[in-house]
């Protein structure tokens, strides 16, 4: 690699933010019907998998920082999508779960999640798509 060019098509970050928005792109047009963003379909999927959690575990859960976990979370209760409830292992926090009306949108959609990692993947064999993933994983 020493004196080769720097050629920008070469570059880890060039590629993984081509696929993100490729990723993205094939999400925005499988959900929308749904009218959901990426991130605040993560947040409903891991909400529907973990029964509820705090917002700060939500953010944890689905690598989202606090500022954008905490406008995700405005825009699904805007919605009646969720709701909160007092934690009750912790009086001073609340937890963070699915509506009747979300956990229906959530089961409606979980085919169309499935849909959107094919769809992303379908390029790649399948033991291609199995590598990518489990690189990606390490990446991650």
């Amino acid at each position: 690699m020493a004196g080769r060019r720097y050629q920008l098509e070469e570059q880890v970050g060039h590629l993984l933010r081509r696929a993100h928005q490729r990723a993205t792109q094939i999400f925005i047009e499988t959900f929308a019907n749904a009218g959901l963003t990426p991130t605040q379909w993560a947040a409903l999927a891991r909400l529907a998998e973990e029964g509820g959690a705090s917002q700060n575990h939500l953010g944890r859960l689905t690598a989202m920082d606090p500022a954008t976990v905490q406008g995700v979370i405005q825009r699904l209760e805007k919605r009646g999508l969720i709701d909160r409830e007092p934690d009750p292992d912790d009086r001073r926090r609340t937890r963070l779960k699915l509506t009747p009306e979300g956990l229906d949108l959530v089961a409606r959609h979980s085919a169309t999640g499935a849909q959107v990692s094919a769809a992303t993947l379908a390029p790649l064999s399948d033991t291609e798509a199995a590598t990518f993933l489990e690189l990606l994983r390490k990446l991650a």
